[in-house]
């Protein structure tokens, strides 16, 4: 029977601002252009699996506005299903503003709007269908409670639950072994390993690896660090393997990480359990992701990857054993 990947989260509408650089305190720049388009970590991890080539359920809240419409026509238009993906009357779709430097970089803000109306009625409902074999892929950009919620919930079914602690969580109400795969940054890296008391000074390569350590013992899970140009950590047990970046000329590092995040989830949910190789190909994909400009827009379907470049050849073959 085919898996599916089974997405709890946030949804917006992304308004997009070209600058050539961004403004200092006080300081007004102008934009040289503006692009609305869909966007939201559920959203665009939801799209990321499914041009991958999962099955993939979204299951998250949309305002009963325009905005609403354009994100689940283009959810729809990528294979997601949205059956899941509710309307919340009189309130407005999530919102991002996103400003983008002349070097790719960019800086959020974001309105929850609907993403904060998202229940664990809507969560339960949602994953009804959920088995053994399936994936459920998390975010922290809806509430912090429906997402444990909707952890517990996944593996009282037998799902595998994947992580992405972004946000960088405030408190450790999500962080529980619930957990299968945690997914982070190096900045979300420092903040779950001090909110778990695993540390979180992980500045160095030496650094990360034993933050990454730290933190897989205490949530008894899988940890992928992600660190920019400086590749991936990913550890099983007490191995740490090292997965370097792809070096491409970004425009617009929107969507990066959600990229990269829905084709390891997409990896998992087909079985496979060589994660080196598995974040090899996310790493390219978000690489792709990286030279194109918006979020949803900017994602790559699979085969556009058989020609993308490669991280040079990895020594490690790493293997998942998920907790049943």
């Amino acid at each position: 029977m085919p898996t599916t990947v089974f997405v709890v989260g946030s949804l917006n509408a992304d308004q997009l601002l070209e600058v050539p650089a961004f403004p200092a305190p006080g300081e007004t720049v102008l934009a040289s252009d503006v692009l609305i388009t869909a966007g939201g970590k559920g959203g665009n991890q939801a799209v990321a699996a499914a041009r991958a080539g999962a099955a993939v359920v979204m299951i998250g809240a949309l305002g009963d506005d325009a905005h609403g419409l354009l994100v689940r026509r283009a959810l729809t238009e990528s294979g997601v299903g949205t059956g899941w993906v509710g309307t919340v009357d009189g309130t407005h779709t999530g919102t991002a503003v996103v400003a983008v430097e002349a070097g790719g970089e960019n800086r959020i803000i974001v309105a929850s709007g609907a993403n904060a109306r998202l229940t664990g009625q809507d969560v339960e409902s949602g994953l009804a269908g959920a088995a053994p074999g399936d994936l459920v892929l998390l975010q922290l950009e809806t509430p912090v409670e429906v997402v444990a919620h909707a952890a517990r919930f996944a593996k009282e079914r037998g799902a595998t639950v994947l992580l992405n602690a972004a946000p960088a969580p405030a408190d450790s109400g999500c962080l529980t072994t619930d957990i299968d795969v945690l997914v982070v940054n190096q900045v979300e890296m420092r903040a779950v390993a001090r909110l778990i008391g695993a540390g979180g000074d992980a500045d160095g390569r030496e650094d990360v690896a034993a933050t990454v350590l730290a933190t897989s013992r205490a949530l008894d899970c899988v940890v992928v660090c992600t660190t920019g140009a400086g590749g991936a950590y990913v550890n099983v047990g007490d191995r740490v393997a090292h997965i370097p970046a792809v070096r491409v000329t970004a425009v617009d590092t929107t969507a990066a990480g959600d990229t990269y995040t829905g084709y390891l989830a997409a990896a998992l949910a087909r079985g496979e359990t060589d994660l080196t190789a598995s974040l090899t190909t996310a790493s390219a994909a978000a690489a792709v992701t990286v030279t194109r400009r918006g979020a949803m827009a900017s994602i790559p379907y699979a085969h556009e990857i058989d020609a993308a470049p490669r991280p040079h050849p990895y020594t490690d073959n790493t293997q998942l054993t998920t907790k049943g």
